[in-house]
């Protein structure tokens, strides 16, 4: 879609069309930075995530509008209801991109491009927005097609054509490969797709890797990842939560009421995929963005909050120095295993230590499993009444941004 975010704003704001827009999160709540822009503030060189203050800068007309991620997701399940008229083989990339296969449509719409020229129509005339296709022989290359031309066109990268279309590009234009990657191939020599096309793969091995020979195959044209069904579901291999805060914490206090909201949300959401966490990790952005990442496994998999928080709190208190301001924490469970699955069962009983739960202290029923009745009855609560409806009562009446 050519300017998602933007474009679906400008539905509800049609006098606005003509002149500089961006979407942005929030400056009175720290999530000041650009989403998403459309074309007319493209000229003045606004970005994706830069900070408001630095689009401005660029653009003192800019006309910003608030995000609505709701009427986003309803508008993207419109455009693949659309892309599911021509093929059940719709595998959505992000909330504004899919990918088709139309191999088995052909016989009954016509080639490829004709396929991709009609259903731009239809979005056109049916939702009032404008997409860019990409049509070829492979996912990677369908993609870039994509990007190639926009707004509102189709780019068909064949076989024959595809040499001469993108290997005279900047090396950091290919898909999947980054600007810290494409500067490592520029140091070596290799500045552009075609080079990185005809590059020796032990070179490419001891420069990057694995993903160098990976990379070297896009750019010949030899991805042969299948497109998925669309009721195609990948296995969910992490759960998290973040959250930018009004103000940066300090104390020990504030981390604790910042952990409590982000583990509640990360436990509900474990429990809704019927997994559990093996392992926590937390995210801290500093003042100067500056993101650290540290981790450690539990001793047993869970899905509650409690245990999620003081994990995530033993992590913070080991690896972050004490009273080092923090602007924005991300809680995420990971390696996850099946709720059901089968656990080791602890030979000590006792008090929970955090990370492993025994019996309560009256040899009733296991602390563990009292704390997972409420918490799903916490969830029960919230899905009859609103994910607000019911909270941790340290987190009500908080200043930080997440009592909300």
């Amino acid at each position: 879609m050519n300017s998602f975010f933007a474009s679906v704003e400008l539905l509800d704001h049609p006098e606005l069309r003509d002149v500089p827009v961006a979407v942005s999160g929030s400056a009175d709540t720290r999530h000041g930075i650009i989403l998403a822009k459309n074309q007319p503030a493209k000229k003045f060189g606004v970005q994706t995530a830069e900070t408001i203050w630095q689009a401005k800068r660029k653009c003192p007309g800019l006309v910003l509008l608030p995000s609505h991620h709701e009427k986003y997701k309803e508008y993207n399940k419109k455009i693949n209801k659309i892309f599911l008229d021509y093929t059940d083989m719709v595998e959505p990339f992000s909330i504004d991109e899919s990918w088709l296969d139309v191999t088995g449509s052909i016989r009954l719409f016509g080639s490829g491009r004709k396929i991709a020229d009609t259903i731009r129509e239809r979005v056109k005339n049916e939702l009032g927005l404008t997409l860019s296709a990409g049509v070829s022989f492979n996912k990677i290359f369908a993609k870039m097609g994509s990007e190639y031309k926009k707004p509102d066109a189709t780019t068909e990268i064949t076989r024959e054509n595809y040499k001469e279309i993108l290997w005279p590009m900047p090396v950091s234009e290919l898909f999947f490969c980054g600007a810290s990657t494409a500067q490592k191939l520029v140091d070596i020599g290799i500045p552009t797709i075609g080079d990185l096309a005809q590059a020796d793969p032990v070179v490419l091995e001891k420069a990057l890797g694995k993903q160098g020979p990976i990379l070297r195959t896009y750019a010949r044209g030899e991805d042969d990842s299948p497109v998925h069904r669309y009721d195609h579901k990948e296995k969910i291999k992490s759960v998290g939560n973040g959250l930018t805060f009004t103000h940066d914490l300090t104390t020990d206090d504030e981390i604790l009421t910042a952990l409590t909201e982000l583990s509640d949300t990360v436990a509900g959401r474990l429990r809704k995929h019927q997994l559990k966490a093996c392992g926590i990790k937390v995210d801290i952005k500093d003042t100067a963005l500056k993101i650290t990442s540290h981790q450690k496994q539990l001793i047993k998999a869970t899905d509650l909050a409690d245990e999620i928080r003081k994990a995530a709190h033993e992590i913070i208190k080991e690896e972050w120095p004490e009273g080092k301001p923090i602007r924005l924490i991300t809680v995420t469970g990971i390696n996850l295993t099946d709720e059901k699955a089968g656990e080791q069962l602890s030979l000590f009983t006792g008090v929970s230590d955090g990370n492993q739960t025994g019996l309560s202290s009256d040899g009733g029923q296991p602390a563990a499993e009292a704390d997972e009745s409420v918490e799903r009855t916490m969830d029960e609560i919230r899905k009859k009444f609103g994910s607000s409806s019911i909270k941790f009562g340290k987190v009500i009446g908080s200043d930080i941004g997440v009592d909300s």
